[in-house]
């Protein structure tokens, strides 16, 4: 049970690590020549001195959904870490993850959501740059942590807790 109780955990965290780097990090989108956005900043690599060069992104509403969701699927994710915690401590024994397990499917439906609105309204968001660029890495790892957190949420929720 404790070597169960260790992969689910370890799985939980590396959720939360991918939604993290997914979210705030800056390779949602590449665009030739060291440029990428992100879904907070447009930056540009600066030779002449080296440096990031950073704006906002564009005020589109598509882009402001896929924001939020990814927002609200970190927060889910780390209250249902929380969550999963406080039940194994306080819950009694033969106790189903329920909450936990449906807080963490909440979280993989956000990712869900999130990444694909992104997908589909790429160009909605970008506007005249989405012909030069491919997806980033950050765009690829909320669709890696899509289906670890439906995976957790299932696993949560078909978990009993023993002695």
């Amino acid at each position: 049970m404790s070597l169960l109780l260790l992969v689910v955990s370890a799985l939980h965290i590396l959720i939360l690590i991918l939604l993290f780097v997914a979210t705030l990090d800056k390779s949602w989108w590449t665009l030739p020549g060291k440029e990428s956005l992100n879904l907070w900043y447009d930056c540009t690599w600066i030779n002449d001195n080296k440096t990031w060069a950073c704006s906002n992104v564009s005020e589109n509403g598509w882009l402001k959904a896929v924001q939020v969701l990814m927002v609200l699927s970190l927060i889910l994710c780390c209250l249902s870490f929380i969550l999963f915690m406080f039940q194994l401590y306080t819950m009694r024994r033969g106790g189903l993850f329920y909450a936990t397990g449906l807080c963490q499917l909440s979280t993989s439906v956000a990712v869900f959501t999130g990444a694909l609105i992104y997908a589909i309204h790429v160009k909605a968001i970008l506007e005249d740059r989405a012909s030069k660029g491919n997806f980033g890495y950050c765009f690829a790892l909320a669709w890696v942590a899509f289906p670890l957190a439906l995976a957790s949420g299932v696993i949560y929720i078909h978990l009993r807790k023993r002695e």
